[in-house]
C-alpha cells in the first residue's frame, strides 16, 4: 500500500514537473504568434496552430487565454527566435531553436551547457546541411480510407504519410506547413501537433552508457526556459 502510493505520487510528480517546463513554453509561442499575426485564431493560422498545440498538452484555457492577452500588453516581452548549433559527446549533433527576450543570457546558457556537457558550439548554418526541415502533423487514424487521404494531401505538398500504433504523421517541406495544415481543417480531421521539425540526414548509434552520457546535456537544454525544441542526430 505504501509503495503503490508512493509510486503513484512520485508518478504524479513527474507529470506536474513536465507541465511547469512546457507550459511556459506553449504560452510564449502562443504570445509570439498573436504578437505577429494578431489575436483572432480565425484570422491567424499561426496562432491557431500554437493553441491547438497547447490543447493537446492540456494546457488549460485560462492560461492560454492569458498567453494570447499578454500579446496585446504594454510591457508584453519583445521575443526573437534563435538557433543554436552544437556538438555533443559521442557524434552527437544538435539544433536547439530558441524563443528570447535576452540575447545574451540564451547565448550564454548555451555555450555553458555545451562546454560542459558536450564539445562546443559551431558556428551558425555549420550544420544545416545535416538536417532536412520538415512541416510534421500529427493525428490520430482517421475512419477513412488512407489511400484516399493520401491523395488528398499530396496537393498540399504531402511527401510522406507514415503510420504507428494508430498515430498518423504528415511529412511535407517545411514551405508548405500553412498549405498542409489548412488541408487538414478542410477536410475536418483534428490534429494533435503540428510543428516544423529538423529531421537529421544520417544518425548515429549509441550504446546505454553514452546515451546517458548525452542525456546529461539534453536534460540541461530542456530544462533552459528559453528552449522551444530540440533536434539531434541520434537514432
Amino acid at each position: 500500500m505504501g509503495r503503490a502510493f508512493e509510486y503513484r505520487r512520485a508518478a504524479k510528480e513527474k507529470r506536474w514537473d513536465k507541465m511547469s517546463k512546457i507550459f511556459p513554453k506553449l504560452g510564449k509561442a502562443i504570445t509570439v504568434a498573436a504578437k505577429s499575426g494578431g489575436e483572432d485564431p480565425d484570422m491567424n493560422p499561426a496562432l491557431r496552430t500554437a493553441i491547438q498545440n497547447a490543447k493537446a498538452q492540456n494546457m488549460p484555457k485560462a492560461n492560454i487565454d492569458a498567453a494570447i492577452k499578454r500579446a496585446s500588453g504594454k510591457d508584453a516581452e519583445n521575443y526573437t527566435e534563435e538557433l543554436y548549433e552544437g556538438k555533443g559527446p559521442h557524434g552527437t549533433m544538435f539544433m536547439v531553436e530558441c524563443m528570447t527576450d535576452n540575447h545574451t543570457r540564451t547565448v550564454a546558457n548555451m555555450k555553458w551547457m555545451f562546454n560542459k556537457w558536450g564539445q562546443g558550439l559551431v558556428p551558425s548554418g555549420s550544420m544545416e546541411f545535416m538536417f532536412s526541415r520538415k512541416a510534421v502533423v500529427e493525428f490520430p487514424k482517421p475512419d477513412m480510407d488512407i489511400e484516399e487521404l493520401e491523395m488528398e494531401l499530396i496537393d498540399s505538398g504531402l511527401e510522406e504519410l507514415i503510420e504507428n500504433d494508430g498515430t498518423m504523421y504528415a511529412y511535407a517541406d517545411f514551405t508548405d506547413f500553412g498549405t498542409l495544415t489548412s488541408k487538414f481543417e478542410e477536410l475536418g480531421i483534428e490534429t494533435t501537433k503540428a510543428n516544423l521539425q529538423r529531421i537529421p540526414t544520417s544518425t548515429v548509434e549509441l550504446t546505454e552508457e553514452q546515451l546517458e552520457e548525452v542525456d546529461k546535456l539534453l536534460d540541461k537544454i530542456d530544462d533552459d526556459d528559453d528552449v522551444q525544441e530540440v533536434f539531434t542526430n541520434i537514432a
